[in-house]
């Protein structure tokens, strides 16, 4: 698998994250830490997972002192078990400190997205279903959510509304139907585009497939209604299901023939990975 992240985008991020942490100075390091002081030491994860993030570890670093050395012992995208070592780290004591904690959110928190979308991934696996992110992303953050989320296994959806059409309940509600507002989409567009819409009944799916929509997002529909409009759709169009899927529900969708499951949980609610700083040396 070959992740990428933006490096002006992490830089960044990586600096906003700093300047929120050190503000004008870490004082408890600056006067405990005297300036010859040398620490090392290895980050590990203290549960299973996937690991995301690692870049962040180094930019952090990286920004407080280039003299500090950040080695990573393993790569994004990695299955690891609790006591896995994933960074070593050595230098200046007072730069490691200051940076400690910044480099562990990010760390913890990518991998657990990367871990929870991986919970998902495996739950549909040898069908021909495939997990989706969403929008429902921490502010400021999205291209982090999507990368931990590609380093988990799983599927980018649009990056953000200004990279492709989905057509929610609001904008049906405003438009007045289906029909009208893939209308208004497609008249006003000046080039071919794809159009997925949301489906929340039965009807609105007929209105779609007749449209022939290249994507119909079935929302918050029990299985029953799911497997039904399945059938409708008949491998017409692309389907994607949506609406707080749980994990234990995934497969038997899967089953359904659907194409996608999106799941706004693996980046908005997902428990960060715990991760822990073992020092080695102190002088």
């Amino acid at each position: 698998m070959k992740l990428s992240l933006p490096k002006k985008i992490v830089a960044d991020i990586v600096k906003r994250a700093l300047a929120e942490d050190v503000g004008t100075g870490d004082i408890t390091t600056k006067w405990i830490a005297r300036p010859g002081d040398k620490m090392s030491g290895t980050i590990s994860a203290q549960a299973p997972g996937v690991v995301a993030g690692l870049p962040l570890v180094a930019e952090v670093f990286r920004q407080i002192d280039p003299k500090v050395k950040v080695k990573a012992l393993c790569h994004d995208g990695k299955k690891i078990k609790s006591g896995h070592d994933l960074v070593h780290i050595s230098g200046p004591a007072a730069s490691i400190l200051t940076g400690e904690r910044t480099a562990l959110n990010f760390l913890g928190m990518l991998s657990g997205m990367a871990s929870a979308t991986n919970r998902y991934v495996e739950a549909v696996a040898g069908t021909s279903t495939k997990i989706f992110d969403t929008r429902k992303t921490p502010p400021g953050l999205r291209i982090l959510s999507k990368y931990a989320v590609a380093a988990g296994g799983g599927t980018n959806h649009r990056v953000g509304l200004y990279d492709a059409v989905l057509i929610k309940d609001n904008h049906i509600g405003l438009a007045g139907s289906v029909r009208d507002a893939i209308f208004r989409v497609r008249s006003k567009s000046r080039r071919p585009i794809d159009v997925e819409v949301e489906a929340e009944t039965l009807a609105q799916v007929r209105e779609a497939l007749e449209a022939k929509v290249e994507v119909i997002l079935l929302d918050n529909m029990k299985f029953a209604q799911l497997r039904e409009a399945v059938r409708l759709i008949n491998h017409k169009t692309k389907i994607e299901v949506s609406g707080s899927v749980p994990l234990a529900e995934a497969r038997s969708i899967a089953h359904l023939g659907v194409d996608r499951i999106s799941v706004g949980g693996i980046t908005h609610s997902a428990p960060w990975l715990a991760m822990h700083l073992e020092w080695e040396k102190m002088r």
